[in-house]
């Protein structure tokens, strides 16, 4: 029988070759000699389809487990524990997530060649979303008010935790260009740490482009945001990483999965971000006032503000925040394609409808209706 090559969700919402090859067989032998959760007869079920690591579901004696493997460029096991060790704080103050599994040397995460992985189990609830690409709108009210309530009680359960800054930029979500007062200054002296990112800006004239394209939203929110408080968040609040209790709990969420974009940022950057990956289709612009789901956004925002409140100049700032909360992101994205998967092509989609095409959109009337209703809000 002929192999067939892996493939993943594209960019464009489409299904492309892998980056990374599938978890096998003997990659499963390995990590049953350093994990004892993984018994000998342990099988595979499912390969993700998600693109910038790979991971598999696992059948073993002891249930389904899951298997995410890194590539050490992108994450070494010291930095993948900066995110366990924040998964395991909120475990502790209640916030259902999964639970991480420990090798036989006590870690959570072990490199393998060019290789990271770690084990957790697979969490409980109905996976509703599991093969739904980043930007699919949830279209669920009652879904998108519970969505709010969690990620304001990950907040409460964050609100105690303190660590460094995340180690790497790769794929990691922060908001230190959005909090700064110069932020081409303060990337520019970054670059030279930055190899990736350095030679794809060399070829185009960013500073110009971030300065028409892009800046005018961030006029004013350095400022501001200085009184907003760091936090350690989520920072990748989207449906498909949430699993939902069934039944009577069927609009409740059971399971928050997925911290790889985790790291201190603020509760605001967390639900602006939670808003702009549940609420507007940006793979579907041409749509119109279709491409953006306005309830949901108020939803995401009533659902929030149940369990910790917003004061109207907070709500002010979370809508002024929204066209900027990419910034670093999109940065982060750009040096992982050009620095690490070598794909040009898809550090431009990364720079252009990404890093300038998101601020311009929120400059159209659907993207303008969206703002104002959240200002009604407030």
């Amino acid at each position: 029988m002929i192999q067939q090559p892996h493939r993943v969700q594209g960019l464009n919402n489409d299904e492309v070759a892998a980056d990374w090859p599938a978890i096998d067989a003997p990659e499963l032998a390995w990590l049953q000699k350093h994990y004892p959760q993984l018994q000998a007869d342990s099988q595979l079920l499912w390969h993700s389809p998600r693109p910038m690591s790979a991971a598999a579901i696992v059948q073993s004696a002891r249930g389904k487990l899951f298997i995410k493997r890194h590539h050490r460029l992108v994450r070494s096991a010291a930095c993948l524990e900066e995110e366990h060790r924040f998964i395991q704080h909120l475990a502790n103050h209640g916030v259902p997530v999964v639970t991480l599994l420990q090798g036989k040397d006590g870690h959570t995460a072990i490199e393998h060649g060019d290789w990271t992985y770690e084990l957790h189990t697979i969490g409980e609830g109905a996976d509703l979303y599991r093969d739904a690409p980043s930007w699919t709108l949830l279209t669920d009210i009652e879904r998108a008010r519970a969505a709010g309530r969690m990620l304001a009680t990950l907040h409460r359960a964050s609100a105690s935790y303190q660590a460094p800054q995340r180690s790497t930029q790769l794929l990691v979500a922060r908001d230190e260009l959005i909090r700064a007062e110069d932020p081409i200054a303060i990337l520019k002296a970054d670059l030279p740490n930055r190899p990736g990112l350095a030679r794809y800006l060399a070829r185009i004239p960013w500073e110009q482009q971030l300065q028409r394209n892009v800046l005018p939203w961030h006029k004013g929110l350095a400022q501001r945001l200085q009184a907003e408080p760091q936090l350690w968040a989520h920072n990748d609040w989207h449906v498909s990483n949430l699993l939902w209790g069934t039944d009577q709990h069927a609009n409740e969420v059971s399971t928050v999965l997925d911290f790889g974009l985790a790291s201190p940022t603020s509760a605001l950057f967390d639900l602006a971000t939670a808003i702009e990956r549940n609420a507007i289709a940006w793979l579907q612009l041409e749509r119109g006032n279709d491409a953006v789901r306005i309830d949901i956004a108020l939803a995401l925002l009533e659902g929030y503000r149940q369990v910790l409140p917003l004061s109207a100049e907070r709500v002010h700032l979370l809508a002024d925040l929204l066209p900027m909360v990419h910034f670093d992101f999109a940065l982060s994205e750009v040096e992982y394609f050009e620095g690490i998967t070598g794909s040009t092509a898809n550090a431009d989609v990364a720079w252009q409808p990404f890093m300038l095409g998101h601020p311009q959109w929120f400059g159209s009337t659907p993207g303008q209706a969206l703002l104002h209703a959240l200002h009604e809000a407030a």
